[in-house]
């Protein structure tokens, strides 16, 4: 559904068979989902209200949400606990298409909880580069049975507005980063055993986000450092940023060594490459 009105309105649905609903660019004040039994699937991209423009009433069979924004300056942080309130998902794509996280990270509460018991699948779509990735730990603290987490690191320039004068009138963020100060190491989680990172830089901020994540996850087994994803018109432009890739054998022992010194994990930590990324890897990375 796609929505072309000039007026924000409030769009209430009540439907006993609808199992899937995708929603793009309204301009509604409020979504307000009051009964759809056999509701399965959500997407909601492009909300424009200044916070919380979705409500969730009966919908006991909501399983996957893909929720995809992009937040201007005067766009408030949103808690999922509230955001989501009402549902338990298993399956959650946020994307943020290169601009300012818009997501508040939240200490655990019953509330939070509730949401993220049966969360077994995340999926963090268009993460702006360098910027710290620790606030994610929230995610991974307040849902014990999640097993996979997908991360994809990118400045998307060809899709990204990046002329200064037009941020400014359309009040783009220049702060795009979010904190959180709670640490990795006052938790362990024992169910993830899969960190997919695409866009992988050896940065210190990506190196320590790695080490916490190990730190945390008992039972991770496999990690895998993608290089950013490709794409020609990105290619094309003059103001491409440079990219710090472990493109060598000595250049890969190097990043390994600084992930795990100190470190007791089993974790194996590949590093393919986006031009042979694996299909299950990339079928989720779009999933859902």
């Amino acid at each position: 559904m796609n929505c072309d009105s000039r007026e924000t309105t409030t769009l209430q649905v009540d439907h006993s068979q609808l199992s899937d609903l995708a929603i793009g660019d309204c301009v509604f004040a409020e979504l307000l989902l009051n009964s759809v039994p056999k509701l399965t699937r959500l997407a909601f991209e492009g909300w424009i209200s200044f916070h919380y423009p979705l409500s969730v009433g009966d919908a006991p069979l909501l399983e996957a949400v893909k929720l995809n924004n992009v937040a201007l300056s005067w766009h408030k942080m949103v808690e999922l606990s509230k955001f989501l309130c009402g549902t338990s998902v298993r399956d959650l794509k946020l994307g943020f298409k290169c601009e300012k996280i818009w997501v508040q990270p939240e200490c655990l509460t019953k509330s939070l909880a509730s949401v993220f018991r049966q969360l077994r699948f995340v999926n963090l779509d268009e993460i702006p580069e360098g910027y710290d990735l620790t606030w994610t730990l929230f995610i991974l603290k307040a849902a014990p049975l999640l097993k996979e987490l997908y991360i994809t690191v990118w400045d998307h320039l060809c899709k990204m507005v990046t002329d200064e004068e037009k941020r400014k009138e359309h009040l783009f963020s220049e702060e795009k980063g979010v904190e959180w100060e709670s640490s990795a190491s006052d938790f362990h989680h024992e169910n993830l055993v899969t960190l997919v990172i695409f866009g992988f830089q050896s940065e210190k901020y990506m190196v320590s986000y790695i080490r916490r994540v190990m730190e945390a996850a008992a039972n991770l087994e496999e990690v895998f450092l993608y290089h950013r994803l490709a794409c020609r018109k990105c290619l094309d432009n003059s103001r491409k940023q440079p990219f710090k890739f472990p493109w060598t054998k000595r250049q890969r022992l190097s990043v390994k060594k600084r992930i795990t010194d100190g470190i007791d994990s089993f974790a194996i930590i590949h590093f393919p490459t986006t031009a042979g990324i694996r299909s299950d890897h990339l079928a989720k990375k779009n999933y859902p």
